[in-house]
């Protein structure tokens, strides 16, 4: 026997070419339902949910210790028809095109329902999944049938959060850090280095400067090596669970014994490494880059520094006038319904202390006489026609 309701399907509009969405951006997209026969409906939504969970289990001699905990950022629900009342969630009916109620007894053939979401404004972190954890922004379709069960369809969306970089403290301050190792196995002497990397914070795609003086004072050439790891922090019921992964290598140029040098890297931060997530209760995205020599037969000196890997995106906003940072943009006649339950932020009517300059043709390039001012904006014109009545009749005579 074929079902009636041939498709449930939920879909979402890009809104730029990476596919991404952050604070205050609006989420517009459609529930398409296609049924075989004309098929009544108890209810009819769509939830737009964002959240943080971890989640793992340990085994403690014969029993089985489950680690469970959770954030809820936000949970929106609309319905097309029908309607509930579910605890924790922001319900609103939403009406047809034409600002009429959606039946619920649909037609044979595909249906569309449009719909339209806005991101809150509140600190949360980027989507993200690792591996007993994850932070997940959601769009979920539900059909309710009487004498059936539910259908549903989701689809995830791409969040990259907007926190302010800015306000972490030591995000641009240079790190220093030196080590000497004595006593080197099969071997004479002592190795040493002192390294410095200009900042703290980098952006996706950005070039991480490592500056290094290194001593060889053995009998043996040393390499120095260069290593970026991540570092993922769960936490639940007040006990962490860690997983770290070597991310990429590189090796500098072999250093002759007894000898000195300075040694400059430049490590490229990959376009795809996620950033750091340092906003979240129960979860975090940590960089660390490892510097360390290479020393034959013996434990290799190293030395660590943490980094904060930011979003590409954070390099070109950072410099957009403040207005345009809660609206984004969107097309001139847009015809997804309104943002429910929600009010986009309003630009400053006053001058703000970070507004970018005037442009340069917004004010006279010189300053107005003093006669203007005083008789008028047209007074000048009188004049001009004085003076060349004057001249004419001085040509006559």
């Amino acid at each position: 026997m074929s079902s009636t309701v041939k498709k449930l399907e939920v879909t979402f509009n890009p809104i730029n070419k990476n596919n991404t969405f952050t604070c205050g951006d609006t989420v517009c997209g459609q529930v398409a339902l296609e049924v075989a026969k004309d098929c009544e409906i108890e209810s009819l939504s769509i939830k737009f949910k964002g959240k943080a969970e971890v989640l793992w289990t340990e085994r403690h001699g014969k029993t089985t210790v489950t680690y469970h905990s959770k954030d809820k950022y936000f949970s929106f629900k609309h319905y097309f028809t029908g309607g509930g009342k579910e605890e924790g969630d922001e319900q609103t009916l939403l009406p047809t095109q034409n600002l009429n109620t959606y039946s619920n007894v649909v037609a044979p053939g595909t249906h569309v329902y449009p719909f339209s979401f806005q991101i809150p404004f509140q600190d949360m972190p980027s989507s993200f999944k690792g591996s007993v954890g994850k932070v997940v922004f959601l769009l979920e379709a539900t059909l309710s049938r009487s004498m059936r069960i539910n259908k549903r369809d989701s689809t995830k969306i791409n969040f990259v959060s907007n926190v302010d970089w800015n306000s972490v403290p030591g995000l641009m301050t240079p790190q220093h850090e030196s080590k000497e190792k004595k006593s080197i196995l099969f071997s004479s002497g002592t190795v040493a280095m002192d390294v410095n990397i200009e900042k703290t914070g980098f952006v996706q795609g950005e070039g991480l400067k490592v500056v290094a003086f290194i001593q060889n004072n053995s009998s043996r050439e040393i390499k120095p090596k260069y290593c970026v790891y991540r570092k993922h922090s769960f936490f639940a019921r007040g006990k962490r669970r860690l997983d770290t992964k070597n991310l990429f290598k590189e090796v500098g140029d072999p250093i002759p014994p007894s000898s000195n040098q300075n040694v400059t890297r430049v490590i490229t931060i990959p376009h795809d490494l996620e950033p750091s997530i340092l906003n979240c209760s129960i979860l975090k995205v940590e960089y660390r880059l490892r510097v360390y020599l290479d020393v034959k037969y013996a434990s290799d000196p190293e030395l660590k520094f943490p980094i904060i890997i930011l979003p590409a995106y954070q390099r070109s906003t950072a410099a957009a006038p403040p207005a345009a940072a809660g609206f984004g943009f969107e097309p001139f006649g847009n015809p997804n319904p309104p943002v429910w339950g929600t009010v986009a932020p309003q630009p400053p009517t006053e001058p703000q202390p970070s507004d970018p300059p005037p442009p340069y043709g917004a004010y006279g390039m010189y300053p107005p006489m003093k006669d203007f001012e005083s008789n008028g904006p047209h007074h000048h014109q009188l004049i001009i026609i004085k003076f060349c009545r004057s001249l004419i009749t001085i040509l006559i005579i």
